[in-house]
């Protein structure tokens, strides 16, 4: 008869053997956490493992994803499409079996983790997605969303600040279908924790408004089965079970201590360990009774044909919300889309609005966010600023979570690392903003929103020097350079109300993640020809043209509020004969991608005089000017004081622009014809 610790145990063995083999990963926590690991996923979990994207599946999140062999070793046990073969390429180069958790690589990973907590927060995200579609699409006797999320953590992601923001609101926001199991085993790389986190978890869990299952022997399996069962008969708020484990628990001269968290166990201790446990199986076989005892497929499909036959009674009854929901869950924009998307944009191009392009979003969001159920936005306490909320919009909460916005509070990276959890689950495009100066607070959550490819806007406001008074801690000069760098993210710096609405489309189609920077300040409305509103999607495009058709003397290439300034800057200097190009560029990102054609129509090769006007830091921009051009932009911070004088402080204003442009085209000319330049010096 198979035991709950054999199956337990094929966790810690596969997980040895993997590590081993490597000889890279950790092997502490699947070890520790595999008696917890067993009771869930063969008592508890809903899920199919013939179709990992059942809608209907409850979420599991490893957060303390260094333990991935705990994950890959559930999935190959329970009957998901990761063989044995895909267990010994553990770590290897390009193998289903990476060093941590990534959802495009692995069918089962529903996040990808590593980053400690923000699997955590992750988590969080799903269950606000599952409690709003529930609340959206549910009836009476049909619940066809009625799932659990289930959280692996360790001590590593409770001592990260990102933790507390996202436990914090998830009690705010009384997620019942949220349970967390915490790892409290003790030990990080460091050694014995209690040097440096002496928090009473469970206080302080209890504090944030969560249940609290205290005290529970993690390689019990009774008292593990007993407080999930606690957790599900909660009905108004997140669980958090306190389990305490030994690391390493199994091997007879390691467990317990830091030298199993992140380094293979050696032969030796191996071939202790199974005599300790009596596994007397070679590395890498399970008994086939044992993989008979975990083979979920069978239930899964059950599973999966009971909410088949609930799904189509539900749309036998509400044919169209049945339709919805699927349109969602798959992706799929409204067939009026496109029609609606161009009507927007013809109808802010005939008002002629010169308002801050934070301002401009919001006009967007007016028409978007009605357009699209789908969308759910937020702030980080900051929605009057960034102007995220919109016409007719409900506010998610405990009491009512059919609500579309979130109050986020001051928690920029927990916030952007739930909206990563919210894309994840499907169903949902979550948006949300704060200034982009504290984008750096969300930077390692941009960055897993790129490695994985998630729909997710965020949306950054006061994107510039312009917002004045506030001064240098609050005037972004690094951020968006470094964003332009990230790969899979794109970033739009609108000019006006018109380029806002190409680059809030944009953002909706674009399967990934996209920044949205919006100015504080005013700018201009600007006209253009049918040609010119059709070439802005494609990133850069030529704005003004005082050549009229002939080589331009020179070209201005500006983004968001310094587009203005280049116009002002060409039409002064057309006024001297000087006759130069401006290209609005809202995003280098999509204008690289298009045709070299395209590109070269725009920036022609023949005309190395070109000058970037920006308000921002200014290296990034030496790829599209060559030896010769020059960027009018800040490599310094700002200052307190009105935006017209920082502006001027900083260097970037029409004078300049005028000056360095005459600079540039004689640099250029001296380039082209240095005999001629050196008479004329002297």
């Amino acid at each position: 008869m198979v035991t709950p610790r054999d199956r337990a145990d094929a966790i810690r063995f596969l997980s040895i053997d993997a590590v081993q083999k490597a000889n890279s990963g950790h092997p502490g926590m699947p070890m520790g956490m595999a008696d917890i690991a067993e009771v869930l996923w063969h008592d508890f979990l809903q899920h199919n493992p013939s179709n990992p994207d059942w809608i209907n599946r409850d979420r599991f999140i490893l957060s303390n994803g260094h333990g991935a062999m705990l994950h890959y070793a559930l999935l190959h046990l329970t009957g998901y499409d990761l063989t044995i073969d895909d267990i010994k390429k553990f770590r290897q180069l390009h193998s289903k079996t990476p060093g941590h958790p990534e959802v495009r690589e692995t069918r089962g990973v529903e996040t990808t983790t590593g980053p400690l907590g923000q699997g955590l927060a992750n988590a969080v995200g799903m269950a606000i997605a599952e409690k709003h579609l529930a609340a959206e699409f549910n009836r009476p006797d049909l619940s066809i969303i009625n799932h659990y999320t289930y959280c692996f953590a360790g001590d590593g992601c409770l001592m990260e600040g990102i933790s507390h923001e996202a436990c914090s609101l998830a009690g705010a926001l009384g997620l019942n279908k949220l349970i967390v199991f915490y790892d409290d085993n003790g030990i990080s790389i460091d050694g014995d924790v209690r040097g440096w986190f002496k928090d009473n978890t469970p206080l302080r869990f209890e504090a944030y408004g969560w249940h609290v299952v205290t005290n529970v022997n993690g390689h019990d399996s009774e008292a593990i089965r007993s407080a999930i069962l606690e957790a599900k008969s909660i009905t108004d708020k997140p669980t958090i079970i306190c389990c305490n484990t030994k690391i390493g628990w199994g091997s007879p001269n390691l467990a317990g201590s830091a030298s199993t968290h992140g380094a293979a166990l050696g032969e030796k201790e191996i071939e202790a360990t199974r005599t300790h446990l009596n596994w007397s199986h070679v590395p890498f076989v399970v008994p086939n009774e044992i993989y008979a005892s975990w083979d979920a497929r069978k239930h899964g499909d059950e599973l999966e044909q009971a909410w088949l036959d609930l799904f189509a009674r539900y749309k036998n009854q509400y044919p169209e919300l049945a339709q919805e929901l699927m349109r969602r869950l798959e992706g799929v924009l409204p067939l009026d889309w496109n029609d609606r998307a161009n009507q927007l944009m013809l109808e802010l191009n005939e008002k002629k609005q010169s308002v801050a392009t934070r301002k401009a979003s919001q006009l967007c969001l007016d028409h978007y966010a009605n357009l699209l159920p789908e969308m759910m936005g937020g702030s980080a306490d900051l929605t009057e600023s960034n102007c995220t909320n919109w016409q007719g919009m409900r506010v998610f909460s405990a009491e009512d979570p059919a609500g579309r916005y979130i109050h986020y509070g001051v928690r920029e990276f927990g916030m952007s690392a739930i909206m990563n959890g919210m894309a994840l689950y499907k169903g949902i495009v979550p948006f949300g903003g704060t200034f982009l100066t504290f984008s750096d607070y969300a930077r390692n959550a941009i960055r897993l929103a790129a490695i994985m490819r998630q729909r997710v806007v965020f949306v950054y406001t006061h994107d510039s020097i312009g917002l004045g008074e506030d001064g240098p801690t609050h005037q972004p000069i690094e951020q968006l350079p470094s964003l332009r760098m990230m790969p899979n993210l794109i970033t739009w710096r609108p000019c006006d109300t018109v380029e806002t609405a190409v680059a809030w489309r944009a953002a909706i189609e674009y399967q990934g993640p996209t920044c949205l920077l919006f100015s504080r300040q005013a700018v201009p409305f600007q006209t253009r020809n049918d040609t010119q509103m059709a070439n802005i999607k494609r990133g850069g495009y030529v704005l003004r043209d005082f050549a009229e058709g002939k080589k331009p003397d020179a070209i201005l290439i500006a983004t968001g509020s310094e587009v203005s300034l280049a116009v002002d800057a060409a039409t002064q200097l057309a006024g001297e004969d000087i006759l130069v190009r401006v290209v609005s560029m809202p995003s280098t990102n999509v204008f690289l991608a298009q045709d070299e054609a395209y590109q070269h129509e725009v920036l022609p090769l023949d005309v190395t005089a070109r000058i970037v006007v920006e308000a921002a830091a200014t290296e990034g921009w030496y790829r599209f000017l060559g030896a010769q051009g020059k960027v009018v932009g800040i490599d310094r911070f700002g200052a307190s004081a009105p935006a017209k004088d920082v502006y001027q402080d900083c260097g970037v204003t029409v004078a300049n622009v005028v000056m360095t442009t005459k600079e540039v085209i004689y640099s250029a000319a001296a380039a082209s014809h240095p005999f001629h330049a050196k008479c004329a010096s002297g």
